[in-house]
């Protein structure tokens, strides 16, 4: 990471920009701990609209629906703490490393982002710098006391998923993804308890896709790196469209997120 003395140098946000980052139910006593990267659809007032149509911010490319209102209903319910991102994906992906081709895309499922073309390295830093940066900054002050107490910790990245896919038709034909990389302890836990309460829901691990180091950040930094028992979210995003339907999900979700960490604390592999 960029030191934060480094964004004194950059320009991006200016007054009246909201801030990157919201915390919420910061003392929180829950051992699990939640994030949600692409909550989001603010852009910076120097970006203008990005040079798309206002309609594009409604879809899945420009934040994760329904991913926002499912992180503050597992808060709620668990009293966990919750740190949200603010900015759109179509800005800076927060769930990248800058050095990945989708950090900052030139075009997302098939639209055009005009004012991400030909972006120039300092411009690219700035996004990162200012944006980027204090999300991950937020998550780490969040769980550096948290870890150092020795109490247990679980980690809990909230996101959504299309349906399908414009550009290429790809039907995704499930309702919930459980996503990990090297560490499966806490998914297949959660994948197991989940389908015990809901099993009129499909539940399949690392899809629509699988966490890695090139294309993910929070996990690998945030939950790998520290050896914390942790798992990526995906819910189907027309299931969660609506207040009604993100309530349902953190009703879903919070119980078998309880009993899995609850499986996990004090074994050895919980710890």
């Amino acid at each position: 990471m960029l030191r934060p003395a480094d964004r004194e140098t950059t320009t991006l946000l200016q007054a009246g920009d909201p801030d990157p980052v919201e915390r919420v139910n910061s003392t929180g006593r829950s051992e699990i701990f939640l994030t949600c990267e692409h909550a989001g659809r603010a852009v910076p007032a120097a970006l203008g609209d990005l040079g798309i149509a206002s309609e594009e911010m409604d879809r899945h490319i420009a934040y994760d629906v329904g991913a926002e209102g499912i992180a503050r209903g597992i808060s709620e319910r668990l009293d966990a703490a919750l740190v949200l991102q603010r900015y759109s994906r179509l800005v800076i992906d927060c769930n990248r490393p800058l050095a990945a081709a989708d950090c900052i895309v030139e075009r997302s499922d098939g639209t055009a982002v005009p004012v991400n073309a030909e972006l120039s390295d300092r411009e690219r830093r700035n996004r990162f710098v200012e944006i980027h940066q204090p999300l991950h900054e937020a998550i780490a002050g969040a769980l550096d006391p948290r870890q150092a107490s020795g109490k247990p910790l679980f980690l809990v990245s909230v996101h959504s998923f299309t349906p399908v896919m414009r550009a290429t038709g790809a039907v995704r034909n499930f309702e919930l993804g459980l996503l990990f990389n090297r560490d499966a302890r806490f998914a297949e836990r959660l994948a197991t308890a989940f389908r015990a309460a809901n099993p009129d829901v499909t539940v399949r691990l690392n899809e629509p896709y699988h966490v890695d180091d090139f294309s993910d950040y929070t996990i690998p930094v945030h939950g790998e790196r520290r050896g914390i028992p942790h798992v990526l979210l995906e819910v189907r995003n027309d299931l969660i469209t609506d207040t009604r339907g993100q309530q349902e999900w953190a009703d879903r979700l919070a119980g078998p997120l309880r009993l899995a960490a609850e499986s996990l604390k004090g074994t050895h592999d919980g710890r």
